[in-house]
């Protein structure tokens, strides 16, 4: 018989479940973002910063913290009291590195024509004349350094006059640059091309400056890929991150080593790519993360220095998560930062003996216990040409399999991104489940994580097997009973927003609705405008007026989206940054034109301040109801 305390206690279970939140845009823009900013000197304090959105002056506002490295109470301090070790001071204490931009050309007609103080033109004779979201002005990044009590005008450019950048744009930062062991020289990255050679490579190289002599040399010259991230090892031992292709941004990333003149590939027989590596403290191992099986792991790849014993590759970590930095190595643990699709990062220290985390930070914890949390699946589905294809499946929380659900099918972007247990602040899977969509996000082709190959798939076949795996992965949920095969939607940005533009042509009345967020929609004029040359050159196989090379001619005929707009007949959203020159805005200005002259129900959604992603506080909220509003319209 079932007593008063069973019933008193279903009571209080059902009340609590009932005051649970669902996750919603405005609960999202309230989550705190963690940065681990590194250790003291000791080793002890750990230092982060947390910063908030905040929507009345459409920013953020930042807090700083330290907490003991085994775990305790925080410590708010001011930013003057962040005393994290500075690797931007030299070993032997006497120099400070910075960086600053630096004018090396005349661009603006204002200085060109010093009495036309009142014009506002850019004059251009190459390319690379806008990056990203900027346009080109001049002005170089360069790296100095100075006595350290000297002022920063006394400071000594190691780049003097030349008209190329360290830390790289549009992304790069203070970890471009480090000092030698020694404190005599300096090493620091930099793609020193020009113009339309500068557009079409990716030939960055790993630079050493003596100061001394004041003389440069290139230590990886022989390498036409990418070479970033230089660091020493304890010992003295140089490793970086090097991609051995000229022009393709998403080639394998080894983990190379340089010691005493030799260098030493450690990851070349291993199948994957390095996403970010921290050395051991006895500079007898590196530790590294790695995308593999839809999440982002903790590696570590031994260093025979010059024993002649090969590189052996070890995964440390497993399961349902990412590790999306290494933040310090302590005795016998690491601490990394760490997220899932349900929660955003917090700091972790992990044991290296155990193989297991505890979480060091809580800056959400109490937030997300509000929360009610959608569940996540992790199925395979078998593709069209018989291969195994990782499929995360997000369910709405509370999920009922007697009921059926409104579902989206997610298109990733890149096209070689990993989708992971990333946690993002737009295409967040715990905001759309929330609202009651199942969301179906596969490891198509192009994904790393799943072997090199499949990675590499992708390029040159934009249009080809990639779309048969997405259609595999709804084709395979729909047959769920949940799953409501009149309520189906397709969305995506950027490759993402591709593939719906590509999908609206051929999906044959599978989507009833599309959001597509700045997505390449006519591959002729995004040759003609992207800034990036070298993707498109690796990713499409060249121009589209060379009419003899068949790989580049499918690109813009048969891959193009354009050419099937004809056979659009379904709603669509369409998302447009006005400051995106990766995927600029005639992309999405003309499938919005084309759908509208096509009597399509359509939506443009513009964003004149925003670049290739949404980074305003306000304007993010517009983008969360906008997309909500039409998948409530149209699905």
């Amino acid at each position: 018989m079932r007593t008063i305390a069973f019933f008193l206690s279903l009571f209080l279970s059902v009340h609590i479940a009932q005051s649970q939140q669902q996750m919603t845009p405005e609960l999202l823009w309230q989550v705190k973002r963690l940065s681990a900013l590194g250790l003291d000197s000791q080793g002890n304090q750990l230092f982060y910063r947390v910063s908030t959105p905040n929507m009345e002056t459409n920013g953020f506002d930042s807090k700083f913290y330290k907490i003991p490295v085994n775990g305790g109470a925080p410590v708010e301090i001011t930013k003057e009291d962040v005393a994290v070790v500075d690797k931007n001071i030299s070993p032997d204490g006497r120099f400070k590195m910075f960086d600053k931009a630096v004018a090396i050309e005349a661009i603006h007609s204002k200085d060109v024509y010093k009495d036309l103080e009142k014009s506002d033109a850019y004059i251009f004779t190459d390319l690379d004349n806008r990056h990203w979201d900027t346009w080109y002005d001049g002005k170089f990044n360069h790296v100095f350094y100075k006595a350290i009590n000297a002022e920063d005008t006394d400071a000594i450019d190691i780049m003097p006059n030349e008209p190329y950048y360290s830390p790289q744009r549009p992304f790069g930062g203070d970890e471009d640059y480090i000092w030698a062991p020694d404190s005599k020289s300096i090493y620091y990255v930099s793609k020193k091309l020009k113009g339309k050679a500068y557009a079409t490579s990716t030939n960055t190289d790993i630079y050493k400056y003596n100061l001394a002599t004041k003389t440069t040399t290139n230590i990886t010259e022989k390498n036409r890929g990418y070479d970033m991230s230089p660091e020493f090892s304890s010992l003295g031992a140089l490793a970086w991150l090097q991609m051995k292709t000229e022009g393709n941004e998403s080639d394998k990333n080894d983990l190379i080593v340089l010691e005493n003149g030799i260098e030493q590939n450690l990851t070349a027989r291993w199948d994957g790519t390095v996403r970010s590596f921290k050395w051991s403290k006895d500079g007898k191992k590196i530790y590294f993360t790695a995308p593999v099986d839809g999440t982002i792991q903790l590696f570590e790849v031994n260093y025979p220095g010059k024993k002649r014993i090969a590189p052996l590759v070890t995964q440390l970590s497993e399961g349902p998560f990412d590790v999306t930095s290494i933040v310090a190595e302590l005795n016998n643990s690491l601490l990394v930062t760490r997220t899932d699709m349900n929660h955003a990062a917090e700091v972790f220290s992990f044991d290296l003996k155990k193989k297991d985390f505890e979480q060091i930070t809580n800056v959400n914890t109490d937030f997300y216990s509000k929360i009610d949390m959608p569940k996540i699946e992790k199925r395979y589905v078998t593709t069209t040409d018989n291969k195994q294809m990782l499929v995360w499946v997000i369910l709405p929380p509370n999920f009922d399999a007697s009921k059926k659900y409104p579902t989206l099918l997610y298109a990733q972007g890149g096209p070689q991104s990993p989708l992971s247990q990333f946690y993002s602040y737009r295409w967040n899977f715990q905001v759309m489940a929330s609202q009651g969509y199942i969301i179906v996000a596969p490891n198509r082709r192009g994904m790393p994580g799943h072997g090199v190959k499949w990675n590499a798939d992708i390029s040159k076949d934009w249009g080809g097997q990639v779309m048969d795996d997405y259609l595999s992965a709804i084709d395979n949920l729909a047959k769920e009973s949940y799953v409501d095969n009149d309520r189906l939607g397709a969305i995506g940005a950027s490759f993402g927003g591709y593939s719906v533009f590509y999908l609206a042509g051929i999906h044959e009345k599978r989507f009833k609705t599309f959001i597509s967020h700045d997505g390449v929609f006519d591959t002729r004029t995004m040759y003609g405008t992207t800034e990036e040359l070298f993707f498109v050159n690796n990713d499409w196989g060249g121009n589209y007026w060379d009419k003899d090379n068949k790989t580049a001619q499918k690109a813009y005929n048969e891959f193009n989206p354009i050419t099937r707009v004809a056979k659009w007949d379904t709603p669509i959203l369409i998302i447009q940054g006005g400051k995106d020159y990766r995927v600029p805005i005639e992309q999405g200005l003309s499938a919005f034109q084309a759908a509208q002259l096509l009597d399509i129900k359509s939506k443009l959604l513009y964003f004149p301040d925003e670049n290739h992603w949404i980074l305003q506080p306000q304007n993010a909220i517009v983008w969360q109801t906008e997309f909500f509003k039409w998948l409530k319209e149209t699905l």
